[in-house]
C-alpha cells in the first residue's frame, strides 16, 4: 500500500468518526494537499537539505568528478525557474543548489534602493529572501503534483488502469524542487552575538549552509573590490562558533559552515592580533604586518610598537588608523586562514581570487590539504572576472612559453571580436568549458557557483526586448524572441496563469465547494491557446 493509500484510509476513519459532520471533506484531497506541502517549516527544509549537502560532500571525497553547482538568485521566482529548468533538462536536481548572494541582496532587495556590497542593507532582507525562495520552490512542488493529480483523475475517468499506475508511480516518487541554499551572511553584520542572531533567522528560514567572511563588518567590501580589511583569526572564529551554536540550538546538526577568506586581495587589518606567546595564532597573524625596525630608540607619540625575536618593530599605520600587511603575503595568509578555519569548525572553504586560474587556486589548496587532507573549496566563478580575456591571455602565455608563434595576437587586445574565430580563442573557450571539471579534480573545488548570473541575464534580456519592442519590430520583438521561443522550448511560464497558481486555486475551489465552484480554467481561459 502506498503512502497515499494508507494516509487516505487513516483520514477516512477520522472523518467517519465525526458522524457525518465532516461529510464534505474528501480524505484523498487532504492527502494530496499534504503531499503538495511536504515541508511544514524552514527548519524541516534546513535539516533535509543539510543531509543532502553532507551526502554530496562524501561523494566528492570519493570521486572529485562529483562536484556540485549553483547559480545565484535574487528573487524566489528566479530560483524556482532555475530548478524547474534543471529538472526539465536533466531529470534530476542532484548536485544542483542555489546561492544567495549578499551582493544581490544589497543591489536588488534593500529598501534604501541599490547599494554596494558593503553590508549596508537590512540584515533581515537575507532571511526574508531565503524564505521567499523556499516559498516559490514549495509552490513548484504543489504545481507539479497538482498537474499529476489532474492526470490521475483523467485516467481514472477513462478507466485506464495502466495510465493510472504510471501516474501514481510518478506521484509516489516525486522529486521535490527543494534544494540546498548556500546563504551569504557577509561578515556577520556586527559582533559575534549579531552573527548568532542573524544565523538563527537564516536557519529558521531554511538555510542549511551559511557562508561567512573574515572581513571587518563595518569596513566590509565586495570581494572583488579594493579596500578590504581583515580581522584577526580569533575574532573570526568567535563568529564561526556563533554560527555553529545557532545550527545546534535549532537542531540542524548537519548544518554547513563555509568560511571565506578575502586575504588574497586584502592588504589591511583594523587591529593587531593579541598574542600571548611566540608562534601562537595571534603572533602568526602579526608576522605578516608591514613593519619597520625601531633602531635608534626613538618612539613618537602615538606609535604602536610590537616586539618580535628581540627586536622592536613599528607596524605601518595609515591615516585611516588601519595597519597594512607586507605586499606579496596574500597567498600565505589565505593558507593560514583556511587551515585555521578547518581546525575550528569550518566545513568548506572559500578563497576569493582576482582571476579564474586553476594553478593559482591549486597552489594554495595543495598546501591546505597537506594539513587537512579532505579540505574542500566553494569557488566563486564570478562575473567580476572577464572570463574571455583571462582565458585568452592564459592560452597566449602558455603558447608563448611552449615556443609557439603568437605574433598574430596582441595580448592586450585579445577581447577583440576579430579573434573570436581564431585557434587561440577556440582553445580558450575549451578551457572555460572544462574549467569546473578540471578545477574540481586539480584544486579541490567541491562546489562551483556564479554569484550574480541572474542579475546579468535580467539586464541582457531586458535590453534585447526593449531594443526590439520599442524599435521598428514592435510587437514582433516580443512575439518572435520571447513567446514563440517559450512555446517551442517548452518553457512552463508561457502558461503564466498556471505558473502563478491558478490551477491549484481551481483544485481547491472544487475541494471546498464541489460542483458550485467557480473556476478560472474553463473554456474561455486564453491559456488554452498554449495547450
Amino acid at each position: 500500500m502506498s503512502y497515499q493509500e494508507s494516509a487516505t484510509a487513516k483520514l477516512n476513519q477520522i472523518i467517519q468518526a465525526k458522524q457525518g459532520t465532516w461529510g464534505g471533506i474528501n480524505p484523498d484531497y487532504v492527502v494530496r494537499m499534504r503531499l503538495q506541502n511536504r515541508f511544514q517549516t524552514g527548519l524541516d527544509i534546513a535539516r533535509y537539505t543539510a543531509a543532502i549537502m553532507r551526502q554530496d560532500m562524501a561523494a566528492y571525497d570519493a570521486d572529485p568528478a562529483q562536484y556540485t553547482q549553483s547559480l545565484g538568485a535574487w528573487h524566489g521566482f528566479i530560483a524556482q525557474q532555475q530548478m524547474i529548468s534543471v529538472k526539465k533538462h536533466f531529470g534530476s536536481l542532484k548536485g544542483r543548489y542555489l546561492y544567495l548572494s549578499g551582493w544581490m541582496v544589497a543591489a536588488m532587495r534593500s529598501e534604501f534602493g541599490p547599494l554596494p556590497d558593503q553590508s549596508m542593507h537590512e540584515k533581515t532582507a537575507v532571511p526574508a529572501l531565503i524564505e521567499e525562495i523556499y516559498t516559490f520552490l514549495r509552490q513548484a512542488d504543489a504545481r507539479e503534483l497538482g498537474m499529476l493529480f489532474r492526470d490521475l483523475d483523467a485516467a481514472r475517468g477513462a478507466g485506464d488502469a495502466a495510465r493510472q499506475a504510471e501516474i501514481q508511480e510518478k506521484i509516489d516518487n516525486h522529486q521535490t524542487h527543494i534544494v540546498p541554499i548556500i546563504a551569504d551572511i557577509d561578515a556577520g553584520f556586527g559582533n559575534a552575538e549579531a552573527t548568532y542572531l542573524l544565523s538563527k533567522k537564516m536557519i529558521e528560514a531554511g538555510a542549511c549552509a551559511i557562508q561567512i567572511e573574515n572581513q571587518v563588518s563595518d569596513e566590509k567590501q565586495c570581494g572583488h573590490q579594493d579596500g578590504k580589511v581583515t580581522v584577526p583569526h580569533e575574532d573570526f572564529l568567535a563568529k564561526v562558533r556563533a554560527v555553529r551554536y545557532a545550527f545546534l540550538e535549532l537542531g540542524v546538526e548537519d548544518g554547513v559552515i563555509v568560511c571565506r577568506t578575502d586575504s588574497l586581495g586584502a592588504g589591511l587589518t583594523k587591529q593587531i592580533a593579541y598574542s600571548s606567546e611566540p608562534g601562537d595564532l595571534g603572533d602568526q597573524y602579526n608576522a605578516y604586518l608591514d613593519c619597520e625596525e625601531v633602531t635608534d630608540g626613538t618612539v613618537r607619540d602615538g606609535d604602536v610598537i610590537i616586539a618580535r625575536e628581540g627586536k622592536l618593530l613599528r607596524p605601518k599605520r595609515l591615516p585611516s588608523n588601519l595597519y597594512q600587511f607586507r605586499p606579496g603575503t596574500g597567498a600565505d595568509r589565505c593558507v593560514l586562514d583556511c587551515i585555521t578555519a578547518l581546525e575550528n569548525g569550518a566545513d568548506l572553504l572559500w578563497i576569493e581570487t582576482e582571476k579564474p586560474h586553476i594553478e593559482q587556486i591549486a597552489g594554495m589548496m595543495d598546501r591546505i590539504r597537506d594539513a587537512v587532507p579532505n579540505a574542500k573549496l566553494v569557488y566563486n566563478n564570478s562575473p567580476s572576472f572577464n572570463w574571455t580575456l583571462n582565458f585568452r591571455q592564459q592560452v597566449y602565455d602558455a603558447w608563448k612559453e611552449e615556443g609557439r608563434d603568437v605574433s598574430a595576437y596582441d595580448r592586450t587586445k585579445l577581447m577583440a571580436q576579430n579573434y573570436d574565430a581564431s585557434d587561440l580563442a577556440t582553445e580558450a573557450d575549451q578551457r572555460i568549458r572544462s574549467f569546473q571539471r578540471d578545477a574540481s579534480k586539480r584544486a579541490g573545488i567541491f562546489h562551483h557557483l556564479i554569484t550574480l548570473p541572474t542579475y546579468h541575464t535580467a539586464a541582457l534580456s531586458t535590453d534585447n526586448l526593449s531594443k526590439r519592442y520599442f524599435g521598428e519590430e514592435g510587437m514582433l520583438g516580443y512575439v518572435q524572441n520571447v513567446q514563440r521561443e517559450e512555446i517551442r522550448q517548452g518553457i512552463a511560464c508561457v502558461k503564466h496563469q498556471n505558473m502563478a497558481g491558478s490551477d491549484i486555486g481551481d483544485d481547491h475551489k472544487e475541494y471546498f465547494a464541489g460542483e458550485a465552484a467557480l473556476k478560472a480554467g474553463g473554456a474561455h481561459n486564453t491559456m488554452g491557446q498554449f495547450g
